[in-house]
């Protein structure tokens, strides 16, 4: 089958014990590499993409992974986190419908800025500047990483700050949902603050949660009744329910 773009092809929701199979295959896995494996068992069987999951610009993969968790939970992401300043907790709700309808960048994915070409972040390239603690050496490296042509200006043979931030502004207005910025302001204390939503580690908790309440609900319908995991695993959620009622009850 010829190569597929996310434009041409809708994601499929796996079956419960393929589900399982998805977790327990990511378990152990870096959450870069979590993310991709999500993307790929929710393409049709069958179905290839016009290149390598992990070299997709971030914007496109947090595109597929709103879609993936739209199949599994539905557009409505919600959740919450604490004021930097006085730790008051703070909700959200993010609207993955919105994420996934986002157009993808354009098919050439490069940006002009300060007399140089960059190519748009991919997974790959986090990955390998997962290692760095320091943020601001993981951001140059991750920017030497893209440089596809560079001019030299007078500034020596390093990027300067307000390059990096001048490249990264360029980068963001052409790919902007590589990174996903929430807003938020302290009802208690006032404080303003943002916070990136990693879509990714977000996800796959859902997908942890979701696994372990399938796995707990097949060892209560075994224990009461001797079922097989696939038995359990083929029924609807509708008719596991009303047997872990009776269960319950």
């Amino acid at each position: 089958m010829a190569g597929l773009n996310m434009t041409d092809v809708d994601l499929v929701a796996l079956g419960n014990a393929e589900f399982l199979e998805l977790w327990e295959h990511g378990y152990r896995l870096h959450p870069l590499d979590r993310a991709l494996l999500a993307i790929r068992t929710s393409l049709p069987p069958g179905a290839t993409t016009d290149e390598p999951v992990a070299d997709w610009p971030l914007g496109r993969r947090n595109r597929a992974l709103a879609q993936v968790r739209m199949l599994y939970f539905g557009p409505r992401l919600e959740g919450w986190t604490v004021c930097p300043q006085c730790g008051e907790k703070l909700e959200f709700e993010v609207d993955c419908a919105a994420i996934a309808a986002t157009p993808l960048p354009e098919m050439e994915r490069r940006v002009s800025a300060r007399g140089g070409v960059y190519r748009l972040p991919t997974s790959r390239d986090l990955a390998l500047v997962a290692g760095e603690a320091d943020a601001e050496r993981a951001a140059l490296q991750l920017l030497e990483r893209c440089t596809l042509e560079r001019n030299m200006t007078g500034e020596g043979d390093s990027l300067t700050p307000a390059a990096i931030d001048e490249i990264a502004a360029r980068m963001a207005e052409a790919d902007p949902i590589a990174e996903i910025t929430l807003g938020f302001e302290c009802p208690v204390c006032s404080r303003a603050s943002q916070e990136v939503l990693d879509l990714a580690v977000f996800l796959w908790s859902e997908i942890e949660s979701r696994a372990r309440r399938l796995l707990s609900e097949v060892h209560a319908l075994a224990a009461a009744y001797g079922w097989t995991e696939a038995a359990i695993l083929g029924m609807s959620e509708l008719r596991r329910a009303t047997y872990l009622r009776m269960v319950e009850a």
